[in-house]
């Protein structure tokens, strides 16, 4: 081997006694590479014995011998719908073409079986899949079903345009791992280092087994009768110190205790007092080196405290025994009775058009207020579900400072930031004040939760961040997130911190349900844990999943899970479709609630056209230059309308952004997460259009009346339930809803024209002789009684440009 192959790429513990060590190269020396574990009183190796080439190839899908043979695989194990009777796998790269492998005998899979495992198996000749650049491949099956290459395949590989690759590395083909067993366990609260014999090294960290260290006993600060124990979990730490002190202005010179390790990871120490209302902090000492940022001269927020003073701490210890539980007696509604509005806290109190104290309209105490006003525009707006933007402690640097709260510093705590008197945790009365009012207004309460990332100070990073955060081989932290570091949610313990974290939510503040931010980045199989501990706490729990993240979109794979997801397809067709764009096929699948590929059953899809993110609606859709729908045009308000009408006509859950209404507008800002001036709702708008606010309204009431209920579907019903019929090359559809009367008498007809010139849809004499009454047009709902200038049922319906219409059968009105 030459002198510059001489690297370790890395090295990793499979248990106490136990690793492997991956080299750079290939190592085909006859003998074993000379390498040491380093450190003080480092254990000796006991063995040290090459990988197996099958252990390799079991991640990387494929292996290479010293006879010049590849193999190329997957272990049924694993896939075992490849499996089945009638499937075809077929190897497909750069050196066959991709596509042109498929159907190609010569690159077929067969069943086999390797060191005793049932495999798929292809082997050659190895240097024809050799090349530079490495030579890319994957998977397929006949019916061009590409498989998924697994994150943690070490020679995974994702090209500009996001699509995830295996490689054929020349030079790294499974003689590059070696494995060892020591003599003794190591310490890891110790920094080792694997080395070459005089030569440089690389960090030894933990490996999987290490993510599965857990306790079960209570964490955080617990004030109870005459005594306070404090407890966190820090497996690697070397050294904990609790400093607490009564008074904000004593924290230069706490009390310091000295934490001691249990058995199970938790450092522990009980003060003989009951410290309720004090403060504390934590500072934590651990290995130095690039897997930790352990400082014993740190402050570190307790990330089980309940409450906070601000974002760098100090936590505040609270005896439970003296905080308020909260009234879970709310009936949640079913989810397929939910229509949602997502609201900002802030956005929403900050112009209420009630008396208010500068203060209260920074949180939670003004919110209450204004939630309770006989003229609360979401209780005027008919929503009875509301989804709050984070209200955990975030990033915020002052009480005044506008955040959209996406930076969690603390998973328990609600946000400083809203509160009046957060140095007396306040903000936990004043939020389960908030959340009652809600409540009271018939209104569930959904939090968006940040659990895929932390924002500043990371505090958890600082009690272990090898243990709590996705990272590389040298200690760089992943950023799928794209805020700078990805909460490793799989580590038994984060999990749990997720979980404890959601319960306590759920049990301290009575909310009905979690909108989970970046939920790929959280993990499908954490997510399902993740739901049945909460059905045990609350059976109707609603959950529901930003399905994607900047690393992939797990939407289907939620398909099924008892978690909905977040509708982006939905959303972008919309857009496309009020301004005559998109497809038939597109309208058809989005209004029957994404049946295919999305959502198992209809309340599984959240839809929706406008979200904090990005620009509002009318500033995306706007003829205006420059995104801009301040003013909107008389096209932007009548494709708002359509947009209104096909939400609330779709199947799924509907949900609103607040303001949208009222045709609210950024000015064609695109990310506004620091522009409380541009987010806060301008309720003035109602009073300028007030047929908009109007028509939402009503559409919303509709939605959740007696007939409304057949847009509100429990169950996946046939194909049959829906008739569509489409105006002549046109996007223009009239829809039949329960068109095969499976849910009783009545039927809905809805008419919709994106289009700019008038459109005729040609229903036929059979529907056009059935007695219908109409309900809605594009401009307004018609009051009860005699409607003057209705539109008939003819058997060509006519439908202006940009227009819609709602028709009942008369005849099956209950």
């Amino acid at each position: 081997m030459a002198a510059r192959e001489r690297k370790i790429a890395q090295a990793w513990l499979d248990s106490p006694t136990s690793g492997k060590i991956e080299l750079t190269h290939d190592w085909r020396a006859r003998h074993t590479p000379p390498l040491v574990l380093a450190g003080i009183d480092a254990p000796r190796f006991e063995t040290l014995t090459k990988v197996p080439d099958y252990v390799y190839g079991c991640d990387s899908a494929y292996f290479a011998n010293k006879k010049g043979e590849i193999f190329f695989f997957l272990r049924v194990d694993r896939y075992p719908q490849l499996a089945a009777p009638g499937v075809s796998v077929f190897l497909a790269g750069d050196f066959n073409g991709w596509q042109s492998a498929v159907g190609n005998d010569e690159w077929r899979l067969k069943p086999a079986t390797l060191a005793g495992d049932a495999v798929l198996l292809l082997s050659a000749k190895a240097e024809k899949f050799f090349g530079s650049p490495p030579m890319r491949f994957k998977f397929v099956t006949g019916d061009h079903q590409w498989q998924d290459v697994p994150a943690h395949a070490p020679n995974a590989v994702r090209d500009d345009t996001g699509n995830v690759n295996y490689i054929v590395d020349p030079g790294r083909t499974g003689q590059h791992l070696y494995q060892f067993t020591l003599i003794e366990p190591v310490d890891l609260s110790a920094g080792w280092t694997v080395t070459w014999q005089g030569g440089e090294g690389v960090p030894l960290r933990p490996g999987d087994y290490f993510y599965q260290l857990e306790s079960k006993i209570a964490l955080g600060a617990l004030a109870r009768g005459g005594e306070s124990v404090f407890r966190l979990f820090a497996p690697r730490a070397r050294r904990v110190e609790l400093c607490v002190c009564e008074r904000l202005s004593h924290q230069a010179t706490p009390h310091r205790y000295q934490l001691v390790k249990r058995e199970d990871h938790v450092w522990e120490v009980t003060l003989t007092q009951n410290l309720h209302g004090w403060y504390y902090w934590y500072q934590v000492d651990g290995p130095k080196d690039s897997l930790g940022l352990f400082d014993p001269e740190k402050r570190i927020l307790d990330p089980y405290a309940l409450a906070t003073v601000d974002r760098s701490g100090p936590g505040i210890v609270l005896d439970r025994a003296q905080i308020a539980v909260a009234d879970r007696s709310f009936k949640t509604p079913a989810w397929q009775d939910l229509v949602v509005a997502e609201a900002h806290v802030r956005d929403l109190v900050a112009l209420a058009p009630i008396k208010l104290r500068a203060e209260e309209r920074l949180g939670f105490s003004g919110l209450k207020q204004w939630v309770e006003s006989p003229e609360f525009y979401l209780h005027n707006l008919g929503v009875n579900c509301v989804e709050l933007q984070p209200i955990q402690e975030a990033d915020n640097r002052s009480r005044e400072e506008y955040q959209w709260g996406y930076m969690t510093a603390n998973y328990f705590a609600p946000a400083s930031a809203f509160a009046l008197e957060p140095e007396k945790a306040s903000g936990i009365r004043e939020f389960q004040e908030l959340v009652a009012a809600f409540h009271r207004r018939g209104i569930a309460v959904i939090l968006d939760v940040v659990y895929n990332h932390v924002g500043e100070p990371p505090h958890l990073l600082f009690v272990d961040k090898l243990y709590y955060f996705d990272v590389g081989a040298d200690g760089a932290l992943s950023n799928w997130s794209g805020c700078g570091n990805d909460i490793r949610a799989q580590s038994a313990m984060a999990l749990r911190l997720i979980i404890d974290s959601c319960a306590h939510l759920i049990e301290t503040f009575g909310i009905d349900g979690f909108r989970f931010d970046l939920a790929d980045l959280v993990g499908l199989e954490a997510l399902k844990e993740i739901e049945v501990a909460m059905k045990r706490i609350k059976p109707d729990v609603i959950l529901i999943a930003e399905p994607w993240s900047f690393k992939g979109h797990i939407g289907g794979a939620l398909r099924d899970t008892g978690w909905a997801s977040w509708n982006d397809g939905y959303r972008n067709f919309v857009r496309d479709f009020v301004r005559g764009g998109a497809s038939r096929e597109g309208y058809e699948y989005f209004l029957k609630g994404s049946p295919w590929h999305y959502a198992k059953w209809p309340a599984q899809t959240i839809n929706y056209v406008e979200s904090h993110d990005d620009r509002t609606w009318i500033d995306v859709i706007t003829e205006n230059a420059d995104n801009n729908g301040h003013s909107p045009t008389a096209n932007d308000r009548r494709r708002t309308h359509l947009m209104a009408a096909i939400l609330f006509s779709s199947i799924g859950i509907p949900m609103v952004s607040a303001g949208q209404d009222f045709l609210r507008s950024k000015h064609g800002v695109n990310n506004t997460y620091l522009r409380g001036d541009l987010n806060a709702l301008d309720y003035r708008r109602i009073y300028r259009f007030p047929a908009s606010h109007a028509y939402f309204a009503d559409w919303i009431a509709f939605r959740l009346s007696e007939t409304g209920k057949l847009l509100r579907l429990f169950s996946r019903p046939a194909d049959s339930y829906f008739r569509f019929i489409f105006a002549p090359d046109s996007t223009a559809t009239a829809t039949i809803f329960n068109a095969d009367r499976s849910l009783g008498p009545q039927r809905l007809l809805f008419a919709v024209n994106p289009t700019l010139g008038d459109a005729f849809i040609p229903v036929g004499t059979e529907l056009a002789g059935l007695r219908w009454k109409q309900l809605a047009d594009h401009e307004r709902f018609f009051p009860a009684g005699p409607v003057r200038h209705a539109e008939p049922v003819e058997t060509d319906l006519f439908i202006p440009a940009l227009g819609c219409g709602l028709w009942v059968e008369e005849g099956a009105i209950s």
